[in-house]
Protein backbone atom coordinates (compact mmCIF):
# COMPACT_ATOMS: atom_id res chain seq x y z
CA UNK A 1 0.00 0.00 0.00
CA UNK A 2 1.39 3.65 -1.16
CA UNK A 3 1.58 6.13 2.04
CA UNK A 4 -0.95 8.36 0.00
CA UNK A 5 -3.47 5.37 0.27
CA UNK A 6 -2.68 5.38 3.58
CA UNK A 7 -3.30 8.89 4.18
CA UNK A 8 -6.60 8.68 2.03
CA UNK A 9 -7.93 5.79 4.09
CA UNK A 10 -6.84 7.28 7.38
CA UNK A 11 -8.86 10.75 6.63
CA UNK A 12 -11.72 9.00 5.76
CA UNK A 13 -11.75 7.06 8.59
CA UNK A 14 -10.90 10.28 11.02
CA UNK A 15 -14.51 11.09 10.68
CA UNK A 16 -17.30 9.84 13.26
CA UNK A 17 -19.69 8.42 10.78
CA UNK A 18 -17.41 7.27 8.41
CA UNK A 19 -15.93 5.11 11.09
CA UNK A 20 -19.27 3.66 12.46
CA UNK A 21 -20.29 2.82 8.96
CA UNK A 22 -17.12 1.16 7.97
CA UNK A 23 -17.48 -0.67 11.24
CA UNK A 24 -21.18 -1.99 10.37
CA UNK A 25 -19.86 -3.35 6.86
CA UNK A 26 -17.05 -4.83 8.98
CA UNK A 27 -19.57 -6.44 10.94
CA UNK A 28 -21.92 -7.59 8.57
CA UNK A 29 -19.06 -9.34 6.44
CA UNK A 30 -19.39 -10.55 2.61
CA UNK A 31 -22.95 -10.47 2.51
CA UNK A 32 -22.98 -6.29 3.51
CA UNK A 33 -25.72 -4.18 3.83
CA UNK A 34 -27.94 -1.64 2.03
CA UNK A 35 -28.01 2.28 2.45
CA UNK A 36 -31.31 1.42 3.66
CA UNK A 37 -29.95 -1.11 6.72
CA UNK A 38 -27.16 1.44 7.25
CA UNK A 39 -29.85 4.44 7.67
CA UNK A 40 -31.99 2.42 9.68
CA UNK A 41 -28.80 0.97 12.17
CA UNK A 42 -26.81 3.78 12.15
CA UNK A 43 -29.73 6.86 12.70
CA UNK A 44 -28.18 8.39 9.80
CA UNK A 45 -30.20 10.63 7.54
CA UNK A 46 -29.93 8.76 3.64
CA UNK A 47 -28.39 11.81 2.05
CA UNK A 48 -26.00 12.37 4.90
CA UNK A 49 -25.62 8.56 4.65
CA UNK A 50 -24.89 8.47 0.75
CA UNK A 51 -22.20 11.11 1.21
CA UNK A 52 -20.23 9.64 3.39
CA UNK A 53 -20.67 6.47 1.55
CA UNK A 54 -19.52 7.72 -1.29
CA UNK A 55 -15.99 8.95 0.56
CA UNK A 56 -15.38 5.25 1.63
CA UNK A 57 -15.61 3.72 -1.87
CA UNK A 58 -13.33 6.71 -3.22
CA UNK A 59 -10.87 6.19 -0.64
CA UNK A 60 -11.27 2.01 -1.15
CA UNK A 61 -12.53 1.37 2.16
CA UNK A 62 -15.54 -0.15 0.78
CA UNK A 63 -17.23 -1.37 -2.51
CA UNK A 64 -20.74 -0.86 -4.05
CA UNK A 65 -22.45 -3.37 -6.03
CA UNK A 66 -25.90 -3.37 -7.76
CA UNK A 67 -28.07 -6.61 -6.70
CA UNK A 68 -30.87 -6.26 -8.87
CA UNK A 69 -32.38 -2.61 -7.87
CA UNK A 70 -30.34 -2.65 -4.47
CA UNK A 71 -27.34 -1.54 -3.91
CA UNK A 72 -25.29 -3.70 -1.41
CA UNK A 73 -22.06 -2.22 0.26
CA UNK A 74 -19.16 -4.08 1.51
CA UNK A 75 -16.06 -3.42 3.82
CA UNK A 76 -13.68 -4.08 1.55
CA UNK A 77 -11.13 -6.67 3.60
CA UNK A 78 -8.17 -6.65 1.29
CA UNK A 79 -7.59 -2.77 1.90
CA UNK A 80 -8.42 -3.00 5.79
CA UNK A 81 -5.55 -5.60 5.99
CA UNK A 82 -3.54 -3.58 3.56
CA UNK A 83 -3.64 -0.84 6.08
CA UNK A 84 -3.13 -2.32 9.14
CA UNK A 85 -0.19 -4.23 7.46
CA UNK A 86 1.19 -0.95 6.50
CA UNK A 87 0.60 0.91 9.88
CA UNK A 88 2.27 -2.42 11.86
CA UNK A 89 4.69 -3.66 9.19
CA UNK A 90 7.97 -2.48 11.93
CA UNK A 91 6.13 -2.84 15.10
CA UNK A 92 8.62 -2.94 17.77
CA UNK A 93 11.71 -3.05 15.33
CA UNK A 94 10.46 -6.12 13.76
CA UNK A 95 10.67 -8.10 17.32
CA UNK A 96 7.97 -9.91 19.21
CA UNK A 97 5.13 -7.36 20.34
CA UNK A 98 4.44 -7.36 24.04
CA UNK A 99 1.20 -7.82 25.19
CA UNK A 100 -0.66 -4.65 26.44
CA UNK A 101 -0.58 -6.23 30.14
CA UNK A 102 3.13 -6.73 29.67
CA UNK A 103 3.71 -2.77 29.13
CA UNK A 104 0.94 -1.42 31.98
CA UNK A 105 2.39 -0.17 34.75
CA UNK A 106 1.44 0.26 38.29
CA UNK A 107 3.06 2.59 39.40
Amino acid sequence: MQEIEVVRSLAALAQEVRLRIFRALVVAGVEGLTPGSLTEQLSVAPNRLSFHLKELVHAGLISQERQGRHLIYRASFASMNELLSYLTENCCQGAECLSPAAVSCDC
